[in-house]
């Protein structure tokens, strides 16, 4: 029965470490894809095949980092077999569960962050379990179990890569732009080469060094690189000296091309050499564990694992195997897109929806920085802020929206420097077997070569930093969340062992399931996008149509939302208040989206159509109107019936519901003329206006009455005149817009 259960949990962990793959590539596939294709530089079939290219070179010598899984973390002779194998079924169930929930969300987190602490939660665990079980230990003894040298190592160079990174991709693109500014062609063309050539060889020193780190042959060339360490950096500037030359003088191709697809090459490799044992790692450990105490005879609560402290043989099929499975996800992974979606994001140069929305420590942030910036550009001559100013001029174009959004995020400089930047200090780490987080490093240069470029301008500085705030926040708590789940899942395996090991897997099969069918349906939402169109025509008969149909859609959501709004409030039914909220949110959300949009809007008008713009702008006026009083109805009958208030009485809603018929038959006589683009219909229905403002204003008064006469509640006859105050307005607002269309079609 015993021997069947590490058999399950042996198979498990080789499915999980397939899985965990999966996920894996799909979270990091951005750190080293996002420069090529956020620069737009190469096809992206060729940046695949580059990054394939390098992510398996990568993987097939990657067997130096996979100590980190064995004994980086914790002490394994401290521990027995069974225990060591709850420890590590509990790592790669949380570390699976928590990854493919950020994929879901489309947000990179560190995959070495979540193994690292994944390890610490789970060893923490089973250690204080042993502790707990013999009397002459104490709280003190922890230390004899967990790798406190080596994790806190591990710990404080990730926390301190962030800060690296940040900076020296800050400091690097500031001076990069000051020499080549934007307009960079001409300069690349004098003296390219020698930027180029840097990059290479900052880019060639890790891939360099980091592939022979992997190989047999190491140990034997080791101390000739440790001693001749300039001289072979000064070959390398050299020999990529003459291929850039080369490439610029002879072939006339652009230099920076070829650093960006070397860098991706690069990247990927480190990547796969770094990350691979946050993959596959602990499965690899596992498997020499068991096969260790399967021909030792000994019972598995007797049989110590101090064999994981002995260096263990690289295992070639299985990296080449898991290399494999990378490339494959890498090419065919929706997810992974999703992610580089958010870093390019936050990244880009020119304008653009923003994902994330502002807040407090954003705001705080920005202000302070922009007095700091003050502060400096007082101190210095005004001939040097002239220079700087104009090295950092950008080149406007004012392009449609559609066009706006096809253009490169950032430029060559900007893709060479993030690939230089990241790929050394990976490097770095990677040479003194620290499983530095690729994640931070890549995402922490990129944004700070946004900000050396000043791609987080006034107006996107709060909105850029907020989602870098979210996305750090998320890093945190990461850490957070896969030590107490580690820690909480290897309790779970000790006590209930079999049985909570066959819950345990049977529970994490649903919640990918369940995963992927979110993360499905709402990747089917973003290919078929409903809701407000932006506009894109040039003329007023353009704009009139695209409006239109943004109206129509409008007045039918207005109609469902009006009517659940009052059956909610009728029947005390705050769920289906607080889904009428969400879903103006939704709408209003995406009427702020057409008025950001007017500036596109505005500049894509022909001259001759300029009279349009003030059609469009009075349109969006009224749908704001409409937008602003839903949402107040919806706000206060949420809070009346979330405290409990008295609920309104029967006149009361009977009149509600009265005024709600009228205005759903006018709405969707409304929503017929503008679907069928008969304008000129319009005029009869606007001659309703007068009614039915006249039915409000009757229920109005008959309110009065009953307020003078009746015994009744402030709160629930505030709660009633609000709705019909805020109904009269709605009213208005939509025969507004009518009215607008009506006259349009004289």
């Amino acid at each position: 029965m015993i021997d069947s259960m590490f058999n399950l949990i042996l198979y498990a962990l080789i499915t999980l470490a397939v899985f965990d793959l999966i996920v894996g590539v799909s979270n990091d596939a951005v750190n080293f894809l996002n420069s090529a294709i956020g620069s737009k530089s190469i096809p992206i079939k060729k940046i695949l095949i580059i990054a394939s290219l390098g992510i398996f070179v990568g993987a097939v010598f990657s067997s130096g980092m996979m100590e980190v899984a064995r004994k980086g973390i914790f002490n394994p002779g401290e521990f027995y077999f069974d225990e060591i194998m709850f420890i590590f079924l509990a790592v790669m169930i949380g570390d699976i569960l928590l990854l493919d929930f950020f994929n879901t969300l489309g947000l990179p987190t560190s995959t070495t962050v979540s193994i690292v602490f994944n390890l610490l939660g789970a060893a923490v665990m089973m250690s204080l379990i042993k502790i707990g079980m013999d009397d002459s230990q104490s709280f003190t003894d922890l230390v004899n179990y967990i790798n406190t040298e080596k994790a806190l190592q591990i710990i404080s160079g990730i926390l301190l890569s962030v800060v690296i990174a940040f900076t020296a991709g800050t400091i690097i693109q500031w001076v990069s732009r000051i020499i080549f500014t934007f307009q960079y062609e001409n300069k690349i063309k004098n003296f390219g080469f020698l930027f180029a050539s840097l990059c290479l060889t900052s880019i060639g020193y890790f891939i360099f060094f980091k592939g022979l780190k992997g190989t047999p042959y190491y140990a034997e060339i080791s101390e000739i690189l440790k001693t001749h360490f300039f001289f072979v950096i000064l070959c390398m500037l050299a020999f990529w000296t003459v291929i850039t030359l080369f490439v610029d003088k002879i072939l006339k191709k652009n230099v920076l091309i070829l650093v960006i697809g070397v860098g991706t090459f690069g990247l990927a490799l480190a990547f796969a050499g770094n990350d691979l044992v946050n993959f596959i790692g602990v499965p690899m450990a596992a498997y020499h564990s068991f096969e260790a105490w399967s021909v030792s005879g000994i019972p598995s609560n007797e049989f110590s694992m101090e064999v994981l402290s002995k260096k263990v043989p690289a295992e070639p099929f299985l990296l080449i195997i898991s290399g494999l499975i990378m490339v494959l996800t890498l090419w065919f992974s929706k997810k992974a897109k999703l992610v580089t979606e958010t870093e390019i994001g936050l990244s880009r140069q020119n304008d653009g929806d923003e994902k994330f929305n502002p807040n407090l420590l954003s705001k705080i942030i920005v202000k302070t920085s922009s007095k700091i910036s003050s502060s400096f550009q007082a101190v210095l001559p005004k001939s040097v802020n002239n220079r700087i100013e104009s090295s950092f001029k950008f080149p406007l174009a004012y392009l449609s929206y559609s066009k706006a959004k096809d253009l490169p995020a950032f430029d060559l400089i900007r893709a060479s420097v993030n690939l230089s930047v990241a790929g050394i200090l990976i490097s770095i780490a990677t040479s003194m077997k620290l499983p530095l987080s690729t994640t931070y490093v890549t995402f922490m240069v990129a944004m700070g070569t946004s900000l050396a470029d000043r791609a987080w301008g006034r107006e996107s500085a709060v909105y850029r930093v907020a989602g870098v705030i979210n996305v750090i926040g998320g890093w945190f708590s990461t850490a957070i969340v896969a030590f107490l789940f580690a820690g909480f899942i290897t309790y779970i395996l000790y006590i209930g062992k079999g049985v909570s090991v066959a819950i345990l897997l049977l529970l994490v099969a649903v919640l990918l399931v369940r995963n992927y069918l979110s993360y499905k349906k709402n990747a089917l939402k973003r290919r078929f996008p409903t809701g407000l169109k932006k506009s894109q025509s040039k003329t007023v008969q353009g704009i009139i149509k695209e409006s239109s149909d943004n109206v129509s859609e409008v007045i039918n959501r207005t109609s469902k939302i009006y009517s659940s709004l009052i059956i909610g409030l009728s029947k005390q039914e705050a769920d289906k208040l607080k889904k009428c909220k969400k879903n103006i949110n939704k709408l209003d959300n995406e009427v702020e989206g057409l008025r950001n949009h007017l500036f596109y809007f505005i500049k894509n008008l022909d001259e001759t159509s300029i009279i349009g713009s003030s059609f469009y702008i009075s349109i969006l006026a009224y749908l704001t109107d409409i937008t602003q009083s839903l949402g107040y109805m919806a706000k206060k009958s949420f809070k009346h019936v979330e405290n409990h208030h008295k609920p309104l009485k029967y006149n009361q809603i009977k009149d509600l519901t009265e005024i709600q018929g009228s205005i759903s038959d006018v709405l969707s006589k409304i929503q017929v003329a503008f679907s069928n683009e008969s304008y000129k219909e319009l005029g009869i229905i606007i001659e309703e206006k007068e009614s039915l403002l006249a039915l409000i204003s009757e229920k109005t008064d008959n309110q009065i009455k009953r307020t003078r006469s009746e015994g009744s509640s402030p709160k629930n006859t505030a709660l009633y005149f609000n709705l019909l105050l805020e109904s009269k307005d709605l009213v208005k607002s939509i025969f507004s817009v009518s009215k607008e269309y009506f006259n349009s079609a004289k």
